[in-house]
């Protein structure tokens, strides 16, 4: 789609001052690392990664190079397997005769307003209720779009039984469940992407259990302790980390392996392979100003390390309210906290990068409230395409699944 160059610029005019220039240094630090050689990878939650459109640009940055591994949630493999974002309309649910006891706490189901051809292709994997999608259709309800898969029939359900054969292929083949979902996914998700790329996708344990029966499947494809080794492996493998919307990311980063902020000791002791964060650089982008506050601390006179030193809770120290990920960011030498808008500040740090490499970009995400932000969310709903089983199918016969 035709990138709004004009919507980037004023997106980046928009920004205060002060947060424009960390943005501009996470981007020179992303070109610096880029031009050296070096790997960047993106470490992203859910919920605004996804409705800003930010996962569908990551996948283009894993296209053009600039992005070297991810990883992120279930919930966020769940909703690529289904198509990212999708249009739903909400119905309540006693008028089309479900319990109470069924619904949600708002008493609303979720019908998707998927194509016919699209509905025709999941009858071929699975017994649809047709009559309850004619009175889907007929009822009144308000149509939005929202991340697609999740509580909207029936592309929630049928992303919910996918994933059992999707694990199972995953076990035959040897792979982790985000590997092979990626063999069918559309290459505009980051799942998808990765696939064709030979970029490392992989759900963390803090954000493993989230996506519902896809949750439950990755976390059955490969033991714990190998999926702890693999972030560990992409975090070493790194020179820059981008931190966006996502929470607990001292268990991501640091892990059981990881010296500097010390929980990687007893590995070491044991003489069991380790890394160390001293010389990465990690850029967060959080709207908590408190991360700010605490990394400024320790860059000011050290409180962070104090504290730690002296084993006195942090919270009191420096009258913030202390989040345990903030302890460990605050003293890598590296950190960079970009406190914004993830919707915003994206779009405008992958256009800063893309120009200072030389790359061109085929498409942008854009902040959702502004006019392009919409018209990407549609360009989303429209172009990024639910797995293919077939085509997962057929790319697993490759890695030697049946």
């Amino acid at each position: 789609m035709k990138i709004d160059e004009k919507a980037v610029l004023d997106m980046e005019k928009g920004l205060h001052p002060d947060l424009r220039a960390k943005v501009q240094e996470a981007a020179d630090l992303v070109v610096k690392a880029k031009k050296k050689g070096g790997k960047v990878v993106a470490v992203l939650g859910s919920g605004p990664n996804l409705h800003e459109g930010i996962t569908t640009l990551v996948a283009e940055l894993i296209h053009k190079g600039l992005i070297d591994g991810v990883s992120t949630s279930s919930a966020v493999i769940g909703h690529e397997m289904a198509g990212t974002l999708e249009k739903v309309k909400r119905i309540d649910g006693a008028v089309l005769g479900f319990s109470p006891a069924s619904l949600p706490v708002d008493g609303m189901v979720e019908a998707s307003l998927v194509s016919d051809e699209q509905l025709r292709q999941y009858s071929q994997e699975m017994v649809l209720d047709e009559e309850l999608i004619r009175q889907m259709a007929a009822a009144d309800g308000n149509v939005i779009i929202k991340v697609a898969g999740n509580m909207a029939y029936p592309t929630g359900l049928r992303t919910e039984r996918l994933a059992r054969d999707t694990l199972a292929l995953a076990k035959r083949c040897g792979c982790a469940f985000e590997e092979i979902a990626g063999l069918g996914a559309d290459p505009y998700t980051m799942i998808g992407a990765g696939a064709r790329r030979g970029v490392p996708v992989l759900v963390t344990v803090p954000q493993l259990i989230g996506g519902g029966e896809v949750g439950l499947a990755i976390g059955d494809s490969i033991p714990i302790s190998s999926r702890c080794q693999r972030i560990a492996r992409l975090m070493e493998s790194a020179d820059v980390i981008i931190e966006s919307a996502v929470a607990l990311t001292q268990e991501i980063h640091d892990g059981p392996f990881e010296c500097y902020t010390g929980h990687g000791i007893w590995a070491a002791w044991q003489g069991k392979w380790t890394y160390s964060l001293a010389e990465k650089k990690i850029i967060r982008i959080d709207l908590d100003p408190n991360l700010e506050k605490a990394w400024q601390n320790e860059r000011e006179s050290g409180k962070v390390s104090q504290a730690v030193d002296q084993g006195l809770p942090k919270t009191v120290s420096m009258k913030i309210p202390f989040r345990m990920e903030m302890s460990g960011f605050a003293r890598i030498p590296g950190s960079l906290p970009v406190i914004g808008d993830a919707g915003q500040v994206w779009p405008v740090m992958a256009s800063k990068i893309a120009k200072a490499a030389g790359v061109k970009l085929d498409l942008m995400s854009c902040k959702q409230s502004l006019p392009a932000g919409m018209k990407f969310r549609e360009w989303i709903v429209s172009n990024v395409a639910p797995i293919d089983r077939k085509q997962m199918l057929a790319g697993a016969k490759r890695y030697g699944g049946n």
